[in-house]
């Protein structure tokens, strides 16, 4: 499919769900937006291969149609591509499809259901009786969380709790339980908010609304006029979606519009417990939401290079992960060589530096292209200085007994 052919097809500025399509009719690819009409038309750009690498390029190369579903909301598209990708399985989302990490939401098989989210390289480790059942997976991991905070706010519902046991937890007491510890819910009720959930998820928004306006009926005629209110706020929250927190700007390439510079550092004790760190410095400021750390798994003790390129490996398996415009490594001409290595064979084309040090660990020289030292010397040595401090921090909590920390 071409740019001129793009062109003819008038998308709208909404959100929703779009679908790439081969000449025969089938599904190449699926994905979200904020808006389809700028969404779509970012891979129409020309420098598509470098900011989304050749995948996609022989996608769009071969595409012949592209449909789309729009949505009241960010947060509805994002359920929609999860059961579009999960039913039709596409080529290009194989990403999606073979990665692991993703997450998926359960409901637990149990008197009180419990809402978990669950990484997909850990479902093999349930049996499917543990289930009643499974959405997903959800690529988008910064906005996955968001999401389910939003959906939490409309539909409370149990994770950890104890049923019964007489005392409020946490969640219940801030409005994201419905008192299923405390028994302020009988069975049945809370058996019920679960079934709307579960239609929420399979995007079925008009059926919930009517189902959530029989309910409100029926507890407005027995008299039980405090559980019609909370029905009719819930339909309210459902029909007035306030999902800013979901709204990021729409990217013409992956790079977004601000220069956000990533640095990696290596930190191990003689070879062992050798984990790694991703800073991100946007417009000079250290953004320490899009921190990250890695646990490095390789057989490579002692090796700073080889540690790197694990770790930039797994970054660029994220492509949902903001793209930088220029990489930070700790080190010189082997540790900048191995990133770019990892670049070319990822098809992707990011500027790297490194940060040399000296005796005491001190920057004593950048190498790399002269351009970005007199532009953006500062950020580089401040994002490098923050991988530094980051790694180093990690390592010591990955050394204490005391460990209880995430880790990617």
């Amino acid at each position: 499919m071409t740019l001129p052919q793009f062109k003819k097809k008038k998308l709208p500025g909404k959100p929703g769900v779009y679908l790439f399509k081969d000449g025969k009719g089938k599904i190449l690819y699926i994905g979200r937006a904020t808006s389809l009409r700028e969404r779509v038309r970012s891979y129409f750009s020309s420098d598509l291969i470098v900011t989304r690498g050749p995948l996609l390029v022989d996608m769009v190369t071969k595409a012949r149609s592209i449909s789309h579903q729009t949505t009241d909301s960010v947060l509805e598209a994002i359920i929609l591509e999860a059961n579009l990708i999960r039913e039709h399985q596409p080529y290009y989302n194989s990403r999606e499809k073979d990665d692991k990490s993703f997450n998926y939401v359960v409901f637990t098989n149990e008197e009180y259901p419990r809402i978990l989210v669950i990484r997909g390289k850990d479902l093999a480790t349930h049996t499917q009786s543990e289930f009643k059942c499974v959405f997903g997976p959800f690529p988008h991991g910064l906005q996955f969380k968001a999401a389910m905070k939003l959906i939490r706010k409309i539909f409370p519902f149990r994770d950890t709790c104890i049923p019964h046991s007489g005392k409020r937890c946490f969640n219940a007491q801030i409005g994201l339980c419905p008192g299923v510890c405390s028994g302020e819910i009988n069975k049945e009720e809370y058996r019920q908010r679960i079934r709307n959930l579960e239609m929420f998820f399979e995007g079925k928004k008009g059926k919930l609304l009517r189902e959530l306006e029989r309910q409100m009926k029926s507890y407005a005629k027995s008299e039980e006029f405090e559980k019609a209110e909370a029905l009719k706020r819930q339909m309210f929250a459902l029909t007035h979606i306030q999902d800013v927190s979901l709204i990021r700007d729409e990217f013409r390439t992956p790079y977004g519009s601000s220069f956000r510079i990533e640095a990696y550092d290596v930190a191990h004790t003689s070879g062992t417990e050798t984990v790694g760190v991703m800073t991100v410095i946007e417009n000079g400021e250290p953004n320490k939401n899009e921190y990250r750390m890695f646990r490095v798994r390789a057989k490579t003790a002692g090796s700073d290079t080889g540690a790197l390129t694990e770790i930039l490996s797994r970054r660029f398996g994220h492509p949902e992960w903001t793209y930088p415009r220029l990489i930070v490594v700790d080190g010189g001409i082997a540790q900048k060589n191995a990133a770019e290595r990892v670049m070319r064979e990822a098809g992707i084309q990011i500027p790297v530096v490194g940060v040399v040090k000296d005796e005491r660990h001190r920057p004593e020289r950048i190498v790399g292209e002269k351009k970005y030292l007199d532009d953006y010397g500062k950020a580089i040595l401040l994002a490098n200085a923050e991988a530094h401090r980051f790694a180093i921090t990690y390592h010591r909590r990955r050394r204490s007994p005391l460990r209880g920390i995430k880790r990617r």
